[in-house]
């Protein structure tokens, strides 16, 4: 029931709003519909502008990340070419080290003559 009354003092309400607004305009209907229409063409052109301007912050925002990705693009690419080197050269370095261990190993065992040392046969006194 309640909701009923807070409805009809709703319509109440908006039918005293309508007439009083009518009867106090400032102005005459197609004055009122000029305006209104003024109005929103300034509304449009504004958010044109607007559009136009953010159109144009995203394209240099749009730059501004293209190049940042191209100069980390460029970073990382000459970081991996660097560690790539280094790595190759550490190879390197490792192969000679065992080309010098063995070269060593093989001088070691010439220099003994070598010869096994001489052991007897299980029994035999040397």
């Amino acid at each position: 029931m309640e909701e009923r009354s807070g409805f009809g003092y709703f319509l109440l309400g908006l039918g005293i709003g309508v007439a009083a607004g009518i009867l106090w305009a400032p102005k005459t209907g197609e004055e009122t519909r000029q305006f209104l229409a003024d109005k929103a063409g300034e509304g449009a052109d504004y958010l044109k502008n607007r559009a136009q301007e953010g159109g144009e912050f995203v394209r240099q925002r749009a730059g501004d990340v293209r190049q940042s990705a191209s100069d980390l693009y460029d970073r990382g690419r000459s970081t991996v070419t660097r560690q790539k080197e280094t790595f190759s050269a550490a190879v390197e370095a490792g192969k000679q080290a065992y080309r010098d261990a063995i070269s060593d190993v093989k001088a070691a065992t010439a220099g003994s003559g070598g010869s096994k040392p001489a052991t007897g046969t299980p029994g035999e006194s040397v």
